[in-house]
């Protein structure tokens, strides 16, 4: 198992944060935007409320524009994209060209979806880039510790969504086990008594999401 810098251990556990929180808000905001045109104009609130954001929009049309493509929203899909590609650009030694240039694609169609006038086309092939990096990350990269943090962070990001979210139960207990299952085999150091706790609060016919989501984002702080 190769020595991976404190760094550059960083980028690539916030690599899988952030191109996992790019994945699943854009399948969320793809639901929002229907009920936004079909049914339900302020929809947006809610969607805002349930992952924990700012509702700093003014309308359904400047939620759409400034959710999706506002690089001076901290909290725009946008902005997540372009920070998981600046941790790309700098890992290109550890991950490899063809692993980055997903990423950079995701970029690309990030960018058309700005401009064009059915948005959700290019946003599905942003979630396709996304996913396609994640398939590159295990076929091509020989580090099984650059993957596994990689794939840490992925799982981390998951679990916090679906705890604001309240995923069902199901969910929550794929998550966990994935996460357990491959947490011990990084160099990461990681809070075990909080990691018992989350797979014994899943377990739970009532889940206490909120605890869930202080424990996971606390998971890696040493004790």
């Amino acid at each position: 198992m190769g020595i991976i810098s404190v760094e550059n251990t960083d980028r690539l556990y916030w690599l899988g944060r952030y191109s996992e929180r790019v994945y699943t808000t854009i399948r969320l905001f793809a639901v929002s935007f229907d009920d936004m045109i079909d049914n339900y104009i302020d929809s947006y609130a809610d969607f805002c409320k349930s992952l924990d954001i700012p509702n700093i929009y003014t309308s359904k049309e400047n939620f759409i524009e400034r959710y999706c493509f506002d690089p001076e929203d901290p909290n725009s899909i946008y902005s997540n994209l372009m920070r998981a590609y600046d941790n790309c650009v700098t890992l290109r030694e550890e991950l490899g060209s063809e692993t980055v240039s997903y990423i950079q694609l995701a970029v690309y169609e990030m960018q058309r979806a700005r401009i064009s006038t059915a948005p959700l086309i290019e946003l599905q092939k942003v979630v396709d880039n996304i996913l396609a990096f994640w398939g590159i990350v295990d076929d091509c990269i020989d580090s099984q510790n650059v993957r596994n943090i990689i794939k840490i962070g992925k799982r981390i990001e998951r679990l916090d969504l679906y705890g604001r979210l309240r995923m069902p139960r199901e969910e929550m207990l794929r998550e966990v086990h994935r996460l357990s299952g491959r947490i011990t085999q990084t160099q990461l150091k990681y809070r075990v008594d909080y990691l018992r706790e989350i797979e014994r609060l899943v377990e739970d016919t009532e889940i206490d999401y909120c605890t869930v989501v202080m424990k996971v984002d606390h998971l890696l702080e040493e004790s």
